[in-house]
């Protein structure tokens, strides 16, 4: 299984390179493609109607302003689609992102995470994939495990 993460400008990568390698770390192949929503229209229909030909599983489309990305990507993909709002130098705060992404018509679901959130959206993914995956799914947990461990670690700290 492949998670296609996707972004409107290379500007997004560095937020979407937090998906990238969190998904490595799980041993999850990714693709990773620039696919303008409004400068690649044709490549925008192209990924989305034939992404579930392509062995891919889930995407993960971050877009920064307008963010129309996500949301047009899920008009027209059978698959899951995660949403990331990127604060842009365009941006309104973030705020113009995240409503774009968050506030999709009845029909269109796009999961949204929060606000430069790409590693989250690289777990949820990871999630996804994990139940139908086994060996994913022994990667998540190991995952939430050391998070917890961590969180221990520091408040042994604080004693």
């Amino acid at each position: 299984m492949k998670i296609a993460i996707i972004m409107g400008s290379i500007s997004d990568l560095p937020v979407m390179q937090d998906a990238i390698d969190i998904l490595k770390s799980f041993g999850i192949e990714t693709i990773t493609d620039i696919v303008s929503a409004h400068r690649t229209p044709e490549k925008l229909f192209d990924f989305s109607k034939n992404a579930h030909l392509r062995g891919i599983s889930v995407i993960i489309a971050g877009a920064g302003g307008a963010a129309h990305l996500p949301g047009m990507v899920a008009s027209m993909s059978p698959l899951p689609v995660i949403g990331v709002p990127v604060k842009s130098s365009n941006s309104i705060d973030g705020w113009d992102s995240i409503l774009s992404i968050l506030q999709m018509p009845g029909g269109v679901p796009v999961a949204t995470v929060a606000l430069n959130g790409a590693k989250n959206a690289g777990i949820l993914a990871a999630q996804i994939v994990g139940a139908h995956d086994p060996s994913v799914l022994e990667r998540i947990i190991s995952y939430k495990e050391s998070l917890k461990e961590a969180v221990s670690k520091s408040a042994l700290g604080l004693q």
